[in-house]
């Protein structure tokens, strides 16, 4: 009986050292980086209360939340409010509206910060180079609601700059504001003079990193500008491109919400109308809490499942994913 119980103590002490051993190496690395870790604490807690806890709320959606009620006493139903939304005659306007709009900002908005990380690239004089990059990322720190308030004052029919123009050389005005076929532009014009120059930063950054022997070596060979761009700074940063391609992909169906309701009225509201402006409508204005939940989970469950099927598709091509 002895002979059998002494293996089981040996092995039982031999795991209790282990465990031992491994948390004293933790706790060790914890006091060694303590100061990284107290860095990284203010963070950590934003994340944990601003972005998990509220996680919560996403049971809203399957709930007829009834504030009197209060959060758990209110009736549980399910996959409800998901039906009614499918059904409803607006959700193929708002999933073609933001759909368009997502699609112009990639094809038009994405591109510009990395060609305007090459330009500047290009620039030779550190003196030019530095002030060109502080002029443009001056806009990334306006307000949307000063960027909008220049546009109306451009754009309106009263006294405006651009129809002033119009009128002195057509002897005709256009209502950009209030017309549908200009909401589109509008936003997307706004949205790469505000952001467009701030983007460069990280494709600047992973400019920083090429190897300089690989231009020098291209120079000997013969190559001119235009093609050290395109068979080396581009090959470069390509990584960097494609992991940001990724994460832009979770943001299809967000357009932002609050320069799309600052640029909508009644008159441009067929193709301004998204996801983010009518959870609002009927979350606050119409107190549909349960029912506006709905509309914002199904946004992120389809940006989830857009960021998985990128990433996927990068790896099957070869490329470095986000995991």
């Amino acid at each position: 009986m002895k002979q059998a119980i002494a293996p089981n103590n040996k092995r039982a002490a031999s795991t209790t050292d282990i465990q031992g051993l491994r948390r004293a190496r933790v706790l060790g690395r914890l006091r060694k980086d303590k100061w990284i870790y107290v860095l990284l604490a203010p963070g950590l807690l934003y994340f944990i209360i601003f972005k998990y806890v509220p996680m919560w709320g996403v049971l809203l959606a399957f709930k007829n939340y009834q504030p009197f009620l209060g959060f758990w006493k209110s009736d549980w139903v399910g996959l409800e409010h998901f039906r009614i939304f499918f059904e409803n005659p607006e959700f193929l306007m708002l999933l073609r509206n933001t759909l368009l709009l997502s699609f112009y900002n990639l094809v038009f908005f994405f591109p510009a910060p990395i060609i305007l990380a090459l330009l500047l690239n290009e620039i030779r004089i550190n003196v030019y180079k530095r002030t060109i990059q502080t002029l443009i990322y001056v806009p990334h720190f306006i307000s949307l609601v000063i960027v909008a308030s220049l546009t109306y004052v451009f754009l309106t029919t009263e006294g405006g700059l651009v129809n002033e123009i119009l009128q002195k050389y057509t002897g005709a005005k256009i209502n950009f504001l209030a017309s549908p076929d200009w909401f589109r532009p509008m936003i997307i014009i706004q949205t790469m003079w505000k952001e467009c120059g701030f983007g460069t930063i990280i494709f600047l950054a992973a400019l920083a990193g090429v190897d300089v022997e690989q231009y020098e070596a291209s120079i000997m060979d013969g190559a001119n500008r235009l093609r050290q761009m395109w068979h080396i700074t581009l090959p470069s940063i390509r990584s960097t491109i494609i992991i940001l391609l990724i994460l832009r992909m979770g943001d299809v169906l967000d357009n932002g919400f609050e320069q799309i309701f600052l640029m909508r009225n009644p008159l441009n509201r067929e193709v301004a109308e998204v996801f983010d402006t009518y959870v609002y409508l009927m979350g606050i204005t119409q107190g549909a809490f349960s029912y506006s939940t709905a509309v914002g989970l199904f946004k992120s469950i389809v940006g989830v499942i857009l960021v998985l099927g990128a990433n996927w598709t990068a790896k099957r091509f070869g490329q470095s994913g986000i995991y």
